[in-house]
C-alpha cells in the first residue's frame, strides 16, 4: 500500500515541477537574458522572502489538447506577505501562451479577487499579457459565458488593488490596470485595448507600438501610468512603498509607523517661498520641509503638473497631499490638474487618508484649448469630490488663493480647518487683472494710475483680514507648518470616528 502511495506521491511531484517550469527552459533563458523578470520571480521580489502560497498550481487550459502546454494556464496567483502584511497576488506568465485569458486562469482570478476581498487583502495585479485566448474565445458560447461574473469589474474599493504594467498589456491586464488604485509601468512597457498590430488591421493604418500605448502617453498625456520605472524590481519596489501608506482593507486605519525624533528643519521655509507673488518657486521642496523625512511618495508626477499629488507621512501617520506647484502655469489649475486632484481625493477618501491641501495658485487656466477639455466640468468634479471627502482635510494658503480656486482647495468651509503664513493674499481674482477687466486699464497705457488703482484692489486681502472674519482659523509663522499640521490632524482624525471616514467616494472611477 505505502509503494502505491508513492508512486501517486511521485506524480505529484512531476506534476508540480512541470508547472513551475512555466514555459520551458528556453524562454526563461530568452527572459533573462533581455533583463526580465519571469511571473515566479516577480513574486519572489515583490513579496516577503518565504510567504508565498500557490493557488491553482495545477491549473490548465480547458480543451484537453492545451493541457500538457498550460502550466497553471498562464497566470501564476496565490496569497503572501508584504511587510508581514497580507496580500493577494496574480502574475502573468507570458510564456505560457502568452499569458492570454482563457476560461480555467478567470476563474483563479475570480477566486483571488473573491477571497481577498472577503480576507481583507489588498490585491496585486503583475500585467503582462497578449490579451483573449484565440481561438478559444472564438464562438457565441465563449463569449456567452464570459459575463458570468456581473460584478468581474466593479469596483468598490473594499481593499486596496495595485498593478504593475512589465510588458505587453492587452485585455484583462489592461483592465485591472485601470481598475486599480495604482498603476506603475516599467519603461518598454505598453498598456492598450489591443496590440499595434490588431489595431492597424482595424484602422487600415500603421501604427507605432510606442505612440499608441507607450509609458510615455500614459504617463505624460492620459495620466492612466501613477508612476513610471526603468526595471522590474523598481516597478515592484514601488508598490510595495504604495502599499505600506494604505491600510490593508476599509474597515481599519492606515498602519502607523513611529513618530522620527526630529523633523526637517522649517527654517529653510523662509527661504524657499518667494514673497513677491509673480516669483516661482518648487513646491515640492516646500513638500519636503514639512513631512516626514523621505517620506513622499509622488503619484502621477508627469501629468497635469500644475498640481502635486502624493502620499507622506506626518509624525509617521499616512497623509494625502495636494498642492498647487507654481512651476507650472503659475500654479493656475487645467483640468488635467483638476482630474488628477480628484482621482487622489477619490484615492484617500477610500482608505481613510487625512488630506494636507497646500495652497498658492492665481486660479484655474483659462482659454480656448481649457474649455475644449471640459474645463468648467473637471472643476465642478474636483469641487465635488472634496466636498464628498469624509477624511480630515487641512489647507494652508502659502501665498495666492484667488476666485474658485480657493473653494476647490478647501476654502469656505470646504476644510475641516484652514490656515494661512502671513504672505497669504486671498480675492476673487488677481488684483493686476481685476483691475484690467473691471476698469480697462492697462500699466503700459498709465502705470502711476493703473499701480494706484492695484493698490485699491489689493485692499483687503490679507491673511489677517482673512482671520478677522475667521476666513481662517489661524495664521502661522511657516517655520511652525509641520507642528500646526500634526496637531491639527490628531484633532480632527479624533472627530473623525477614530480615523474612519464615510467613504462616500469609494465606487468614484479610478479613471474618468
Amino acid at each position: 500500500m505505502a509503494m502505491a502511495f508513492e508512486d501517486k506521491l511521485d506524480e505529484l511531484r512531476r506534476r508540480e515541477e512541470r508547472a513551475r517550469e512555466m514555459g520551458g527552459p528556453e524562454k526563461l533563458a530568452n527572459r533573462a537574458a533581455a533583463g526580465q523578470l519571469n511571473a515566479r520571480e516577480r513574486i519572489d521580489h515583490l513579496l516577503d522572502k518565504g510567504s508565498f502560497r500557490e493557488s491553482g498550481l495545477l491549473a490548465t487550459s480547458v480543451p484537453p489538447e492545451d493541457r500538457a502546454t498550460t502550466p497553471a494556464d498562464g497566470k501564476v496567483s496565490g496569497f503572501g506577505r508584504i511587510d508581514d502584511r497580507r496580500v493577494a497576488v496574480v502574475s502573468n506568465d507570458l510564456t505560457v501562451k502568452g499569458a492570454s485569458s482563457a476560461a480555467t486562469n478567470a476563474k483563479k482570478i475570480a477566486y483571488l479577487k473573491d477571497k481577498a476581498t472577503r480576507a481583507g487583502m489588498p490585491i496585486v495585479f503583475l500585467g503582462e499579457s497578449s490579451g483573449a485566448r484565440i481561438p478559444d474565445v472564438m464562438d457565441a458560447e465563449s463569449m456567452a459565458q464570459g459575463g458570468s461574473d456581473p460584478q468581474q469589474y466593479c469596483r468598490r474599493r473594499e481593499t486596496p488593488w495595485a498593478s504593475a504594467v512589465l510588458g505587453p498589456c492587452f485585455g484583462s491586464s489592461t483592465w485591472y490596470a485601470c481598475l486599480s488604485d495604482f498603476v506603475v509601468m516599467r519603461k518598454g512597457a505598453v498598456l492598450a485595448v489591443s496590440s499595434a498590430r490588431v489595431t492597424s488591421l482595424a484602422i487600415g493604418e500603421t501604427v507605432d507600438p510606442e505612440e499608441l500605448d507607450g509609458w510615455r502617453l500614459h504617463s505624460d498625456v492620459t495620466g492612466m501610468a501613477d508612476a513610471v520605472a526603468e526595471t522590474d524590481e523598481e516597478a515592484l519596489d514601488m508598490v510595495r512603498c504604495f502599499l505600506s501608506y494604505l491600510p490593508s482593507h476599509a474597515g481599519e486605519a492606515p498602519p502607523r509607523l513611529p513618530a522620527p525624533e526630529h523633523g526637517p528643519d522649517g527654517e529653510a521655509l523662509l527661504d524657499l517661498v518667494p514673497d513677491a507673488r509673480g516669483r516661482v518657486y518648487d513646491m515640492r521642496k516646500v513638500i519636503a520641509q514639512i513631512v516626514d523625512g523621505d517620506s513622499f511618495f509622488p503619484l502621477k508626477p508627469r501629468f497635469g503638473k500644475a498640481a502635486i499629488t502624493g502620499l507622506a507621512r506626518l509624525g509617521g501617520e499616512s497623509v494625502g497631499i495636494v498642492a498647487t506647484n507654481p512651476m507650472i502655469l503659475v500654479g493656475a489649475l487645467d483640468p488635467a490638474a483638476c482630474r488628477k486632484v480628484t482621482s487622489f481625493l477619490a484615492l484617500c477618501d477610500s482608505f481613510h487618508v487625512p488630506i494636507v491641501i497646500l495652497v498658492d495658485t492665481p486660479g484655474f487656466l483659462v482659454g480656448v484649448e481649457g474649455e475644449r477639455r471640459a474645463a468648467p466640468a473637471q472643476i465642478m468634479n474636483m469641487m465635488h469630490a472634496l466636498q464628498l471627502c469624509s477624511v480630515p482635510k487641512i489647507s494652508v494658503i502659502l501665498r495666492k488663493s484667488y476666485g474658485q480656486a480657493f473653494l476647490n482647495l478647501g476654502g469656505g468651509r470646504n476644510s475641516d480647518e484652514i490656515a494661512a503664513w502671513p504672505s497669504a493674499d486671498v480675492s476673487f481674482m488677481d488684483p493686476q487683472i481685476g483691475v484690467s477687466v473691471v476698469l480697462g486699464l492697462r500699466r503700459e497705457d498709465d502705470p502711476e494710475k493703473f499701480d494706484a488703482a492695484c493698490e485699491q484692489f489689493s485692499r483687503g486681502t490679507s491673511a489677517y483680514d482673512m482671520a478677522g472674519v475667521f476666513g481662517v482659523q489661524s495664521v502661522i509663522d511657516p517655520r511652525d507648518t509641520r507642528s500646526y499640521l500634526c496637531a491639527a490632524l490628531d484633532t480632527h482624525r479624533a472627530a473623525a470616528n477614530n480615523g474612519l471616514g464615510r467613504r462616500d467616494m469609494a465606487a468614484w472611477p479610478t479613471y474618468f
